[in-house]
């Protein structure tokens, strides 16, 4: 059978062996197969979807199209974390260091602004000097050095995956479960890890806007990565507002500094220690496993200074240093036009607010200016009074006229207290999960 069949036969439904997908990854990587087929294929992938054999053996081919991380002479677990993205989201920042505090090793490879998300790599590079572009031996040397990266994905890594991404990109294929899970996971496992954990969000800030297919993505994410032999916990979560304060690079850098140092908003830090404490949980470092205990150990990294020391040494090897908070635009407030509580929030629209402050990109190769954002003042359930700002548009005057009322309009405020869902709102594990919660 050639190619062209093996891809009629999955436009028809039919479901494709271990051996004629390791066929088309192996072309498509090596360029024998056309773009236009590989998006032939991504379309008929997208419309028929896969089944658990299938979205493994994509998963596997795709990772196996580049190198592996290997960890010889490391004598600490490699963990790491994958987000799905969300407005505000900082949580990598804080998450890397302190996970590295506790004696863990963290090969954390990012990515940059995707849609109205801003991107970790874009964030810290608001540090004068920190620089993203790592080989793969350097990044094998600051693992043992210090024991935390966070770093650009390198041409070795999933080499499919970055030639496939672009094709969906244009052939509006992206969002398709098989194809997302395959995309992070052969990434992620390149890495070489010992156990993963997934921040897979949903609501109106996140990729997955219902909790319900959030929770079928972080299934599937969960199913692929265990049978490939990465023991993985996904947690959903609520990204119907942004994470803590700050929405933007630099002042989410100044964020999770915060956090870093016995700070910061509350949501931000508890997220944080919940992610750390489940994957220290899948390790078998230290025990006892008791969360209560695993989640004080994590507060006391964190309140005493140990995960701070860890982002200072990672920011030194990466070639900046952090002396002072970063610096920002000035601060201009929003101000709300009548009482009532919080009762919606349109956080992707915050999102593209910044981009259009200059804080992400609309078209590849654009120069941010880190120092733009957005700082909230309120959250979803706040009671508030007329006159009282809502947030401040960190920008010039100018831009500020430009985007007011676009922001005042991403903030709904209604008569009574809305309903509200847990931050953490399900648990995917390898043996059970935790349905959607409303406590």
């Amino acid at each position: 059978m050639n190619l062209v069949e093996i891809i009629a036969r999955k436009r028809d439904g039919i479901a494709l062996s271990d051996r004629q997908i390791s066929e088309l990854i192996r072309t498509f990587t090596d360029g024998s197969l056309p773009d236009y087929q590989m998006a032939a294929l991504a379309m008929a992938i997208y419309f028929q979807g896969m089944d658990r054999d299938e979205v493994v053996s994509l998963t596997r081919n795709m990772l196996e199209s580049g190198e592996v991380f290997n960890w010889t002479g490391i004598d600490r677990p490699v963990v790491d974390k994958h987000s799905t993205g969300g407005i505000g989201d900082k949580i990598s920042i804080v998450l890397a260091p302190l996970l590295a505090a506790a004696g863990m090793a963290v090969p954390m490879i990012s990515g940059r602004g995707l849609g109205a998300t801003g991107g970790t790599l874009d964030k810290l590079e608001s540090i004068p000097g920190f620089n993203v572009n790592l080989s793969m031996e350097a990044i094998r040397k600051q693992i043992k050095d210090i024991g935390c990266v966070i770093a650009g994905a390198t041409k070795q890594i999933a080499p499919a995956d970055q030639r496939l991404y672009a094709l969906r990109d244009v052939t509006a294929t992206v969002p398709s479960i098989p194809l997302i899970t395959s995309s992070i996971l052969s990434k992620k496992l390149a890495e070489g890890l010992d156990a993963l954990v997934l921040d897979v969000k949903f609501g109106s800030g996140a990729f997955m806007k219902s909790p319900e297919k959030a929770m079928a993505l972080a299934r599937s994410l969960v199913m692929v990565a265990c049978q490939l032999g990465v023991p993985t916990t996904a947690m959903l979560t609520d990204m119907n507002q942004p994470n803590g304060r700050m929405v933007g690079n630099a002042n989410e850098v100044n964020e999770s500094v915060e956090v870093l140092t016995g700070g910061g908003p509350q949501d931000v830090r508890n997220l944080t220690i919940e992610l750390a404490t489940a994957i220290h949980a899948m390790t078998g470092v230290e025990v006892p496993f008791d969360a209560a205990q695993l989640k004080a150990k994590y507060s006391k990294l964190l309140d005493g200074g140990e995960a701070m020391e860890n982002f200072e040494r990672m920011l030194h090897a990466q070639g900046a240093c952090w002396t002072r908070p970063l610096d920002c635009e000035p601060a201009h407030p929003v101000i709300a036009k009548r009482e009532g509580w919080i009762v919606e929030m349109d956080a992707e629209q915050l999102g593209w607010i910044v981009i259009d402050l200059g804080g992400g990109r609309t078209r590849l190769g654009d120069r941010l200016n880190h120092a733009t954002g957005i700082e909230m003042c309120s959250r979803i359930g706040d009671q508030v009074v007329n006159g009282q700002p809502l947030a401040n548009l960190l920008c010039n005057r100018n831009d500020f006229r430009k985007v007011n009322q676009r922001l005042l309009d991403a903030i709904r405020i209604g008569e009574e207290p809305p309903e509200t869902l847990p931050l953490i709102a399900g648990l995917v594990t390898n043996e059970n999960t935790w349905t959607i919660r409303n406590d």
